[in-house]
Formats: structure tokens, C-alpha cells, sequence
């Protein structure tokens, strides 16, 4: 029966996520060393200690130095103690930054390194259609500007936010129990001000910096699509039309840029009107309590120091403010990755999928599928067939008739809507996907290499193989004399995307790929669309030999390779409308006799010309 809904037709969209839920995901990976953290925090609760301790030192240093001179307390023992505790206060609070910093270093860095194992895990784990509809290029940046948002958030709040406002409530504290509350209270008014004004700023000025992420992001996709696709912008003369696209973003950033700068300045000038008045009223009140004698020249210099300590690190804290807003939303970017819905998932508790006989290869059943990549646009109608183990079914037709569905279908790259495909009897939505994927080889139409060597992108198919096997299998695939003429012969670059290859030698890769695969089940899609006459018959004769006791699927659009298969399916609007041997189609004199005879008369063609 048809469906009447489609599961998962359309990509998920990549939404960022708020910042509660992205610190709340950050925690996990942060707390796998709970030890390190908590001697992290101690360090940062000593060292501010330590900080705080500097003026009190001076203070007593100040009072002490202001006695008279018959006072026993001004015997250079005193004053000496002090200096040496100044001193050592000095080195110990730089001891323990340090050691903070030491600490958190291991925690940092595995932090990234996990959360960042996990996305590239996820985007491996994502559909064929996600993959297809995302840009590279942004991807890339979102991963890349989350793991340092990571770092940043990290940084700023342990070495920064984190210690001034502890370091903020010690002084509260000191300041209310050793001098009267009014010291506190300006204290308190002036930096609640000063954080308020400060994050009012900021807020406002995030959407220059949005807007500046959002065109720095589209500048790098557009840039990545152009550089991959050089070719084409060369055949069409259009260098001048990207470097002016490309600009157009460019521009959008330097505007938004320049926007930021300005209300930079607007924030920097705020920030210090509220500090300037701060500590003009603290001072005023402690030059006060000096004139009254409630308060020695040590206490003034005390309550100085006590602010302009507090208030240093403030000065950034516009900066850190939008550099952890910003990281946050970095992070959530990122983090709105690992939220995708991967769409193509194993059942709980799945078990590998198992061959009753891998030496003959499986049997492969399609019965009545209906798949749709979108909702309003079906490909598969009702489509039904088997493959019998150790035998060759190929499949033909018309471009866009549903041929490669069949092989994305078996590969599970999608979730059929309706009906069963099976292998030896297992429906293959029920197993393991890993387990699926390794039965099967193909040779595609459309051989994209890695940027590596040729050597490399043969093993691929068995990254532990030997060089011999290697050799072995491009033998077969008849392109070692190639390789071996080559400088570097199998450690020879072949480039992005493998274009320093032509087409028909990187299917020939391909095809030495799954040969040394040897899997049990065979897909050729088009294997021999980009070769010439001579070569295609030297590689078909290898296909014949390949597909030996092994199950295969052959997709083509030239039949004469096809001719021998034990099973002929023609395809057309995505239905299988007539099935049999060459001989059996050709006497139906159908859609496959139609197209055969056409072929053999363009054949006939060519051959005259």
C-alpha cells in the first residue's frame, strides 16, 4: 500500500542553542576530571587571597613607617617581616595562578578534543540527505569557531569572570567588617552600575557582531564553493563575477566591523565615567576619615589599592562579556549540530547483519518499496525484485528514472517510506548499519578521491592492506603500469577531489578500491560511463570476473555491458516495467529493444565518423 506520509523528507535545520542549554551540555565534559577542578578552584580561591593580602601588607608597611621614632614597632625587624611578606605574597598568588592554569590545562583541551571527536562523529552519522543539502565551508567554520569558543568561554570565566567576582566579594567583606558599611555600599553601587551599563552595552552592540559572524561565515562558504568548482569558473570566464560576489560579503563585514568599533568607543567611555566616579567617592570618604582620625595614611592607600585591584580587571570586562556571549553562541552553533537528527539510525540493541553463504554472496530482495526524497516528489513506485546469491541483476533506463536510488536504498543512505528490502532474508532497517556497509562495494559513477595519494585512496577499501595487496588489486583494475609510470608512482598526489586524475583513471581507483574490499555483494553504477572503448572492454572483462561467485547490481546506461546479466530490469518513473534476460527483452520488443536499437544505431554512427 502507498504511504500517505513521508517520513523524513526534508533536512533539519541547524539551530543554535540557547545559552543555558549550551553550558549545561559543556558541564559533562568539564567535570570528567573532578579532581583537577577542584584543586583548580582551590588555586583560584588562594591566589585571590594571596592578591588581597598585598595592600593589607602594604598598609601595615605604610602605618608602620608613619610611627614615631621612639616606637619599639619601627625596629627594622618590623618593617623587614613586612617587606618579606609583601614579597612573598606577590610570588605566592603568582604560584597559585599558575598552578590554576597548570590544573586546568588537561581539562580545557580534552574538553575540545572530545566535543569535537563528537561532531565529526555526528556528521558522519548524518544522512546522505544532510550531506547534500549543507555548505561545507559553514560547517567547517562552525566547528572550527566552537572549539575555540570553548577555549574562550573556558579562559574568561575560570581566569577572569570567575576570580573578580570572587576577588569583589572579599573586599565587599573586608572593607564592610574592618571600616564602616559606607565604603561597601559605594563599592557595591559603583560595580553593580558598572556590570549593569556594561551589559546593556554589549547587548546592544551583539547584533554588529552577529551580523559580522553571519557575513564573515557566508564570505568563507561562497569562497570554498567558488575554489572547489575552479574549473568551472574558468570555462565561463568568471573570476571577475566571484571576486565581486565574494566583495559583496566582504563589504557587509567591513560595515558591520566598523559599526562595532564605534560603539566600542561609546562602551570604553562609560566604563570609565562610572569607574572615575567610584573611586572618587570612596577616596573622598577615606581622605575624610583621614582628617578625622578614624583612619591612618595606610588605610587610604589601602582602600586605593583595593579598588584600582578590583577595577583593572573590569576595564575588560565589556570584552569578556562579548567574547563569552559570543562564545556561547559558537558553542551552541556547534552543539546544534550534535541536536541533528540523524535520520537514519540503528533500532535499539541492532545486531549485525549476517550472509547464510559469503562464499556465493547474498540474496537481495526489494518488495513493493515506495521511497520519496521529498514529500511531493516520489522516486520509487511500488518497486519489487530479487536478486538471486551469486548472480548478476543489472538495471537500466532513462536518466531519473530511479536507477542510483536502488543503490543508495541498499547502502541505507535513506529510510525507505514504505515496504521491505532485505538481504538474505534480514530487513536491513532492523541491522546494523556498519555491518550492512561492509558486505557491499561500489564503483560510482562520480569517483571523488581524497586529497592524498593514489596509494592511499586504493587502500582505502582495506586501510590495513599490504603495498602487495595494494599492487594486486590495480593489476586488476589494469591501472598499475599507469601508476608505476608516474615519478612517485603509488605515493603520486592526486589532488582535491582527485583532479589531477582523468575520469577514467579514477574510476579505474575506484574499481581497484572495491576489488581490494572484496565484498560479498557488488554495486557498479555506471562503472565504466568515463572510460573509452578500448579500456571499457578491458575493464568489463574484469567486472565479469568480479562479479564470480560474488552477488551484483549493475546500473547502466549503455547496454551493451549489461548484455550477459543473469536479470534485466528497465526502470522508468521510477517503476519496473519490464524484467528478463537480453535475449528475452530484445524478443518483447518493448522499452529495452527501443533503446537497445538505438543505441546500436548510434554505435554504427560513431563508427562512420
Amino acid at each position: 500500500m502507498r504511504p500517505s506520509a513521508d517520513r523524513g523528507s526534508s533536512v533539519p535545520s541547524s539551530q543554535p542553542l540557547d545559552d543555558a542549554k549550551t553550558i549545561k551540555t559543556l558541564i559533562p565534559y568539564v567535570l570528567k576530571y573532578p579532581l583537577r577542578v577542584t584543586l583548580a578552584m582551590s588555586c583560584l580561591i588562594l591566589a585571590k587571597v594571596s592578591n588581597i593580602g598585598i595592600p593589607v601588607v602594604l598598609k601595615h608597611l605604610i602605618d608602620d613607617l608613619s610611627l614615631a621614632p621612639n616606637d619599639p614597632k619601627r625596629y627594622l625587624i618590623f618593617p623587614l617581616s613586612l617587606i618579606l611578606a609583601y614579597g612573598l605574597l606577590r610570588l605566592t598568588s603568582s604560584i597559585f595562578t599558575e598552578l590554576r592554569e597548570f590544573l586546568f590545562a588537561k581539562v580545557t583541551q580534552n574538553a575540545i578534543r572530545q566535543i569535537a571527536i563528537e561532531v565529526f562523529q555526528h556528521l558522519h552519522a548524518m544522512s546522505l540527505r544532510f550531506h547534500l543539502g549543507r555548505q561545507t565551508g559553514g560547517v567547517s567554520r562552525d566547528i572550527d569557531r566552537g572549539s575555540r569558543g570553548i577555549q574562550s568561554l573556558i579562559s574568561y570565566s575560570l581566569y577572569s569572570i570567575v576570580p573578580t567576582c570572587i576577588e569583589f566579594l572579599i573586599v565587599l567583606v573586608y572593607l564592610g567588617w574592618n571600616y564602616d558599611w559606607v565604603f561597601a555600599g559605594i563599592t557595591f553601587v559603583a560595580i553593580a552600575f558598572y556590570i549593569l551599563f556594561t551589559v546593556k552595552i554589549t547587548e546592544w552592540r551583539s547584533k554588529y557582531r552577529r551580523k559580522m559572524n553571519e557575513m564573515d561565515t557566508s564570505a568563507n562558504q561562497k569562497a570554498i564553493d567558488s575554489l572547489l568548482n575552479f574549473e568551472t569558473v574558468k570555462y565561463f570566464g568568471n573570476e571577475s563575477y566571484e571576486t565581486k560576489r565574494y566583495d559583496t560579503f566582504l563589504v557587509s563585514y567591513q560595515s558591520a566591523a566598523i559599526k562595532s568599533q564605534k560603539s566600542l568607543a561609546v562602551l570604553n567611555v562609560g566604563q570609565q565615567s562610572i569607574i572615575v566616579v567610584g573611586l572618587i567617592a570612596i577616596l573622598w570618604r577615606a581622605v575624610a576619615g583621614v582628617e578625622a582620625g578614624k583612619l591612618t595614611l595606610g588605610d587610604l592607600v589601602l582602600i586605593n589599592t583595593l579598588m584600582i585591584q578590583l577595577y583593572i580587571p573590569l576595564n575588560f570586562l565589556g570584552v569578556i562579556y562579548r567574547e563569552i556571549k559570543q562564545a556561547l553562541l559558537d558553542m551552541g552553533n556547534m552543539f546544534g549540530i550534535l541536536s541533528k537528527n540523524k535520520e537514519v539510525q540503528d533500532i535499539p540493541n541492532a545486531q549485525p547483519l549476517k550472509l547464510l553463504d559469503p562464499k556465493i554472496g547474498p540474496t537481495i530482495v526489494f518488495d513493493n518499496v515506495y521511497f520519496a526524497y521529498e514529500s511531493n516528489r516520489a522516486i520509487l513506485k511500488g518497486v519489487s525484485f530479487e536478486i538471486k546469491a551469486g548472480t548478476t541483476t543489472a538495471v537500466v533506463g532513462h536518466s531519473g528514472a530511479g536507477k542510483s536510488t536502488l543503490s543508495r536504498l541498499l547502502f541505507r543512505f535513506y529510510d525507505i517510506q514504505s515496504g521491505a528490502i532485505t538481504i538474505d532474508g534480514q530487513d536491513i532497517s532492523k541491522y546494523q548499519q556498519s555491518s550492512l556497509r561492509r558486505l557491499i562495494g561500489i564503483v560510482p559513477q562520480d569517483t571523488v578521491l581524497f586529497n592524498d595519494t593514489i596509494g592511499y585512496n586504493i587502500a582505502y577499501g582495506k586501510p590495513d592492506s599490504s603495498q602487495e595487496e595494494i599492487e594486486t588489486a590495480a593489476r586488476t583494475a589494469h591501472i598499475h603500469n599507469f601508476i608505476m609510470s608516474l615519478p612517485d608512482g603509488y605515493k603520486t598526489a592526486v589532488g582535491e577531489r582527485g583532479l589531477k586524475l582523468s575520469g577514467g583513471e579514477k574510476q579505474r581507483v575506484a574499481i581497484a578500491r572495491t576489488l581490494l574490499k572484496n565484498p560479498a555483494l557488488v554495486i557498479f553504477d555506471e562503472a565504466t560511463s568515463a572510460l573509452d572503448s578500448k579500456t571499457e572492454n578491458a575493464i568489463q572483462l574484469e567486472i565479469d570476473r568480479l562479479t564470480v561467485n560474488r552477488t551484483s547490481l549493475v546500473i547502466a546506461h549503455r547496454l551493451s555491458t549489461v548484455i550477459n546479466a543473469e536479470q534485466i530490469l528497465v526502470m522508468d518513473d521510477g517503476k519496473i516495467v519490464e524484467r528478463g534476460t537480453h535475449e528475452e527483452l530484445i524478443q518483447l520488443q518493448g522499452k529495452y529493444a527501443e533503446i537497445w536499437y538505438l543505441q546500436q544505431k548510434e554505435a554504427k554512427d560513431e563508427e562512420v565518423i
